[in-house]
Order: structure tokens, then C-alpha cells, then sequence
């Protein structure tokens, strides 16, 4: 049985060629560079080091352990409703994912937000507490995640 075995490890006791790997993958990754070779050779490393540890070497992040929330909404068939939701969304540091909104009909819309919680700045109750403030939201709720 081949099973892979993770080790959380602190960069700063580790062989420096694993944080210089990290690095390369997020040059590729933002787009700054377009290739495995061009990565290697800015961060210092040779091609071969890349390839033989890019697959096994990951940088970690604690707040990535946020998880996917989908709220709906019902706002009003006002100019900015949609753009003050999202504002407030942004503002207490969700990341949004999709935005789905159905043409208004009857002085409302309905819009359902998915977003990532890892960077949220309280707790996703309390968000939507927070949101039902808004006087163009008719009603919301929370519809998937925890």
C-alpha cells in the first residue's frame, strides 16, 4: 500500500531548495512568468530541483482552511442594491466566488452569492446579521455551508 504520508514542517528548518520551489510554483501560478524554466532560474534553483520536488512541496496557509458559503438574497429593483451587497460582502473580507441574479420582477430581485469564509472578519451569522441592515436586502439568508 502506497500511501502518501504529510508532514507539516517549519520552512526555516528545511533545505532552502523547498521554499525556493514554493516561490517558483507562485511565480507560474500569478502569471509573472510562462515557464517551469524561467521560474527556476528567477528564484535560483536548477530545473531538475524544480521538477523533482513541485509535485511534493506545497506552501501552507492556516486561513486557507475557509470553506465555500452561498447565500440568498432578495433586494430591491433599486440602481447600487446589488453593488452596496457586494460592497459589504468585500468589506468584511469575503471572497466572492459567483454572483447569480435573476432579472427583477415585482420591485425585486433574487441574488445568490457563493464565497470563501477564510478571510471573513466575524463569523458567517453574524455577517448575515449585519447584511439584513442593508435597506435595499428584502431578505437573506444562508443556503449552503457551514
Amino acid at each position: 500500500m502506497n500511501e502518501n504520508k504529510l508532514l507539516l514542517v517549519n520552512a526555516d528548518v528545511l533545505p532552502e531548495v523547498f521554499s525556493r520551489v514554493v516561490a517558483a510554483k507562485e511565480l507560474l501560478a500569478s502569471g509573472e512568468v510562462t515557464s517551469s524554466s524561467e521560474a527556476a532560474r528567477r528564484t535560483g534553483i536548477s530545473r531538475s530541483a524544480f521538477y523533482k520536488y513541485k509535485d511534493s512541496v506545497f506552501p501552507f496557509n492556516s486561513r486557507s482552511q475557509g470553506k465555500i458559503v452561498t447565500i440568498h438574497s432578495v433586494l430591491r429593483d433599486k440602481a447600487g442594491a446589488l453593488s452596496l451587497l457586494l460592497g459589504e460582502l468585500y468589506a468584511k473580507g469575503a471572497n466572492i466566488l459567483t454572483v447569480n441574479q435573476g432579472i427583477p420582477s415585482s420591485g425585486v430581485a433574487s441574488v445568490s452569492i457563493s464565497f470563501r469564509t477564510e478571510m471573513l472578519t466575524s463569523g458567517v451569522d453574524e455577517l448575515i446579521e449585519d447584511l439584513k441592515s442593508i435597506k435595499e436586502i428584502v431578505s437573506i439568508k444562508q443556503i449552503i455551508g457551514e
